[in-house]
């Protein structure tokens, strides 16, 4: 093999692997947090945060997220191999080892906990601490295979944006807690009731799964309807935003 042949092909493999680090933080749900999160700080200046403070804030949150990701991949390998949505992830497949998720997911939750620290405030790094360990622990660990509510948390993300501009938490971030933590189930039960064959498989007691589609439609219609009233607590009695936004 000449050497461009040898250039060429270890420049494919790292392309290859860095592709499967990318795919194990799901870079399409970092996307929804960084978007709850950006509002947060939006809100909280009324519309003036440092673009610096900004930026910093988005890379620190998309790390804290990737770090969680990753770690819940690593923790779901065994269930993540028998499910056709997932079996293809690198860990099940084989592709990315146990021991390089948990060097990647350190890496990732150091470094958001430093960009916080040094760039916003120690509130806001501790806040971004906290998101991962409820994911992993709370939702990963405990709830995901032992409870059919297994999905009913969040909300962390905004709570680290609203820290990061004003160094405190008030009434108007929990409200913004209360959005994310309310949408979430109304959001991912759809998705369950469509795959609900491959969580029965691997025995995660979705609620599709457990309760049937009627009564997971309704529960997605009650917590839309509460949805509503939560949303509108931002204009009265919060007053942060206008009445075009509600």
């Amino acid at each position: 093999m000449t050497f461009l042949a040898r250039l060429s092909s270890s420049t494919g493999d790292l392309s290859t692997k860095l592709l499967d680090y990318v795919q194990l933080t799901k870079p399409r749900l970092i996307l929804l947090f960084l978007i709850t999160t950006a509002a947060a700080m939006e809100v909280a200046s009324q519309g003036r945060v440092a673009p610096q403070l900004l930026l910093m804030t988005l890379v620190s949150g998309a790390c804290a997220a990737a770090a969680a990701h990753t770690i819940n991949c690593l923790y779901d390998r065994d269930i993540d191999a028998i499910m056709e949505r997932t079996r293809h992830r690198p860990l099940p497949a084989g592709r990315v080892a146990p021991w390089e998720a948990v060097f990647l997911a350190v890496l990732l939750a150091t470094t958001a906990f430093s960009l916080l620290a040094v760039f916003a405030n120690l509130l806001s790094a501790c806040l971004a601490m906290v998101g991962i360990a409820v994911y992993v622990g709370v939702y990963t660990h405990w709830l995901k295979r032992s409870s059919p509510q297994n999905i009913v948390i969040g909300g962390v993300p905004p709570l680290v944006g609203w820290a990061a501009v004003t160094g405190e938490l008030s009434w108007a971030a929990w409200v913004l807690f209360a959005i994310i933590f309310i949408w979430t189930p109304p959001h991912f039960w759809p998705l369950a009731m469509l795959i609900q064959e491959d969580y029965a498989r691997v025995q995660v007691l979705m609620l599709p799964v457990v309760d049937g589609d009627r009564v997971t439609a309704q529960q997605i219609f009650r917590y839309t309807l509460a949805l509503i009233p939560t949303s509108l607590l931002l204009v009265y009695p919060c007053g942060v935003v206008g009445w075009i936004y509600g």
